[in-house]
């Protein structure tokens, strides 16, 4: 009895083996395609758009969307997912060439706590607006999240990507940064799950998923 319970095991053992084997090669062929995915440059710089749309979570972002609102890239600029209680005086002395007269372009939401509230408060933004076209200005590594987002959301919105460039990730050889490669396997894992949600969302229609 003990011999055949032990081919039993072997015999279950072997297919869960292959199994795994087979996600982590397919886990592993996935995530080398989403590292090249992340942009490595801005691929448009110069198409006007109706609005810009800046992620918060670093000063970078929000002097790259001010920049590009002050060169008249697009009518207006949100700002999303401030913390409460932060007011937009406060969020322009952080950009020390940020001109006041920009104030009456500006608008910020306090709604969103996540990539998908950022689209999610976007998405009200641009029906209040009527806009047809968005600049999306966030960190590269985050860009291929957000697009998914955004997409999802705003599927009749034209959206251009503009990432910029955090000092501290290096995207090229990040196999030689622990940190950098560390934050591209969360992001690309939370991309999975993005993705996966909204496919069963396709498929069900389930409306807390979308």
């Amino acid at each position: 009895m003990g011999g055949f319970s032990q081919r039993k095991q072997r015999r279950l053992f072997g297919p869960f083996v292959l199994s795994l084997i087979l996600i982590c090669a397919i886990w592993g062929i996935g995530f080398i395609a989403f590292t090249n995915y992340v942009p490595r440059h801005i691929q448009d710089g110069e198409s006007l758009t109706d609005g810009i749309v800046v992620l918060t979570g670093g000063t970078h972002r929000l002097n790259t969307g001010l920049a590009l609102l002050t060169d008249q890239k697009a009518e207006k600029l949100l700002i999303s997912g401030v913390y409460r209680g932060v007011d937009l005086e406060q969020l322009l002395s952080l950009s020390k060439s940020a001109p006041r007269e920009l104030e009456c372009c500006i608008d910020i939401g306090h709604e969103a706590f996540d990539t998908r509230g950022n689209a999610k408060e976007t998405m009200q933004w641009i029906k209040k607006t009527g806009f047809k076209s968005l600049r999306l200005v966030t960190a590269n590594y985050h860009m291929p999240r957000s697009l998914l987002e955004f997409s999802f959301s705003l599927p009749e919105t034209h959206i251009i990507a503009h990432p910029v460039f955090p000092e501290h990730v290096k995207i090229d050889q990040w196999w030689r940064w622990p940190g950098t490669a560390e934050l591209l396997i969360g992001e690309y894992n939370k991309y999975i799950l993005v993705w996966l949600r909204q496919e069963l969302a396709r498929l069900t229609d389930i409306e807390f998923l979308k």
